[in-house]
């Protein structure tokens, strides 16, 4: 049995960084670039081979960040099946086994890239969580009106930017009208996959969803441009990641935004972290997204006991005040 690290690393065991690194400069271009795609970023074996080594821990770590504030929020639900929606190799398949380890649900992984779906489908054979060894892989394309099949839980990670605006428009309605329960949608933490998730956002909740994560509300976001709703990850690097990347350190941090929003009875968070907290002597400085007051900052000192504990242990993207 196999956790996604170790997949990862006999995977690629061998790959050439230099080969890998060519295919990783061509894919920061795409994917930081803002011109949609009519085919598949992911082309080829070198392409995919590429990406899972560059991209698919950190989109698996943003994913499982986002899964856990909306589990936070969700209680004791859990999907029986879960669609991951142009889902290349798998990154949030992994994420949604890893969350709900102990359950049964059956997972499928649609995409329009062969490739993909291949490498996905032999990463996935040696895993720990049923779910992941068991899902279906299958070839389907994104957008221009393309049903989607049913599922408890849809997930939509770092794919809607691929796509032009009217075909991400119907991906997410597609994806709204087929989940009975819930719908997360993950994108890079920039000003334009923030745009993206805002986008989403407002389309699941007129679909009747509600936000349980990472927002405390359903009303307009308070967060104005120059600024944008973002969080991160942290992301541990393979020695094979590291030369891909050219970097030293063991680790990086995976910048995303994020909804979740469902369609069963749950409540948000009451506020959340927005912004890393900033500890001073006696006091810690909570910048916080709220239901009542839009954006506001927190000063939560000495004097409020255990309340000054928690804000010490507090971090960016956590709920507010805590639930322990």
């Amino acid at each position: 049995m196999s956790t996604l690290q170790a997949a990862l690393a006999d995977l690629l065991d061998g790959l050439p960084p230099g080969r890998a690194a060519q295919a990783v400069d061509r894919l920061i271009a795409t994917y930081r670039g803002r011109t949609p795609s009519k085919s598949p970023i992911l082309r080829d074996r070198s392409d995919v081979a590429a990406y899972a080594a560059y991209r698919m821990p950190a989109t698996n770590a943003a994913v499982r960040a986002a899964l856990a504030e909306f589990r936070d929020r969700a209680g004791d639900w859990a999907p029986a099946d879960h669609l991951d929606v142009g889902g290349g190799t798998g990154a949030a398949t992994w994420a949604v086994g890893d969350a709900w380890a102990g359950g049964a649900h059956r997972s499928t992984v649609l995409d329009w890239s062969d490739a993909a779906l291949d490498l996905g489908r032999e990463l996935a054979a040696g895993a720990e969580s049923a779910s992941v060894r068991d899902a279906q892989w299958r070839k389907a394309p994104l957008g221009g009106g393309a049903r989607l099949p049913e599922a408890d839980l849809v997930t939509i990670s770092y794919v809607i930017g691929e796509l032009a605006p009217p075909d991400r428009t119907a991906v997410i309605a597609e994806a709204a009208r087929a989940a009975r329960g819930a719908v997360l949608v993950v994108e890079p933490g920039t000003p334009d996959g923030y745009a993206r998730v805002l986008a989403a956002r407002d389309q699941l909740i007129s679909a009747g969803f509600a936000v349980l994560a990472p927002c405390p509300h359903d009303t307009a976001c308070p967060v104005e441009a120059p600024d944008w709703c973002h969080f991160a990850a942290r992301v541990s690097r393979s020695s094979l990641h590291r030369q891909v990347k050219g970097g030293s350190l063991p680790y990086e941090d995976e910048k995303f935004s994020y909804v979740a929003a469902a369609r069963f009875p749950a409540a948000p968070a009451a506020s959340r972290i927005v912004r890393h907290p900033q500890i001073r002597k006696g006091q810690v400085l909570l910048d916080l997204c709220t239901a009542e007051d839009g954006l506001r900052r927190e000063t939560v000192t000495k004097r409020h006991g255990d309340a000054y504990r928690a804000a010490r242990d507090a971090d960016w993207g956590d709920a507010w005040p805590t639930d322990s």
